[in-house]
């Protein structure tokens, strides 16, 4: 199947700017459209390796990046997000039409996707076995993330959206670029000198931010399903001592709950799901200030049958 980066870069915008891209991320087929340069050099530099399905095909979400029409554009260059059409976000400015792909297509997954139970939280693989990593902003979750994926050997599964497939409690990939912020961009720019990373940009509601591309090997195994076996809770605190500590399946649940996007509209499909999730998996309070301890620490964890 033809990849993004089997395009020319001119071919790329001139689809992008026409009728669109059919963009393969995992099990999701996105039609994209745009004709604003950093959304084409976004997806050139992040996306080369996905595939583009055919033109004619079906399309789960339709998005397009475009210029306002309205008065907003005299307050300054703005683009928003359309999805099927509409527009259902207030514009940012311009130099944010990335970020602001890959922000709408977090929500168009996890506010559509509901034949998963959807958990904000990475996921990585080694092994067969998953590690789920719930945590709020700013806790450190996508740095160990990429530090993981970069330098551990774990296959990225998701940064940001872990989907549980109901009927059999596997986790299915989506392998999308990394989210960075604000003081980990340089982190793991230093900690992995050869991540392939977007020009970071500045004063978005969620600070400074960049991301980095997905390796070659998770896309391509993006249709490879893995077995829940840890659910960890990281927090980076400086200077502070490595630590894991176990929590009771009860305390995994509810933790798990609360960063789930759709537990209570699934209902009973909900509790079931999330319920062998915890049964099957170990639940740990994760603190650590040194990625290269850290990284030891799950090289341990994978090490366990």
């Amino acid at each position: 199947m033809l990849t993004v980066g089997q395009l020319s870069r001119g071919e790329l915008d001139r689809q992008l700017a026409g009728a669109g891209i059919r963009l393969g991320t995992g099990r999701f087929t996105t039609c994209l459209r745009s004709a604003i340069p950093s959304v084409a050099d976004g997806i050139h530099l992040l996306y080369a390796d996905y595939p583009l399905r055919p033109a004619d095909g079906f399309a789960d979400f339709h998005l397009q990046l475009t210029r306002p029409r309205n008065l907003r554009r005299w307050l300054g260059p703005q683009v928003t997000l359309l999805y099927d059409g509409r527009s259902l976000f207030k514009p940012l400015p311009l130099d944010q039409a990335f970020p602001m792909f890959e922000w709408g297509l977090n929500w168009c997954v996890s506010s559509r996707a509901n034949r998963y139970l959807i958990v904000h939280a990475a996921v990585i693989e080694k092994g067969g076995r998953a590690a789920i990593l719930p945590a709020p902003p700013g806790s450190g979750k996508s740095t160990l993330c990429a530090a993981l994926v970069g330098r551990g050997g774990w296959r990225l599964l998701s940064d940001e959206l872990t989907l549980l497939r109901l009927d059999d409690g596997e986790i299915v990939p989506l392998p999308r670029p990394i989210s960075l912020k604000n003081g980990s961009i340089d982190v793991i720019r230093d900690y992995v000198p050869d991540s392939v990373m977007s020009r970071p940009v500045t004063d978005t509601v969620k600070g400074t931010v960049a991301h980095v591309r997905a390796p070659a090997a998770s896309v391509a195994r993006a249709a490879d399903t893995a077995r829940p076996a840890w659910v960890v809770f990281p927090r980076y605190e400086a200077s502070a001592a490595l630590q894991a500590v176990p929590l009771a399946r009860g305390d995994t649940f509810m933790q798990l709950a609360g960063n789930c996007f759709n537990y209570s509209l699934l209902g009973a499909e909900g509790f079931t799901a999330l319920a062998g999730l915890v049964e099957q998996s170990a639940g740990l309070r994760f603190t650590y200030s040194v990625l290269d301890e850290a990284l030891a620490y799950f090289d341990a964890l994978a090490a366990v049958p």
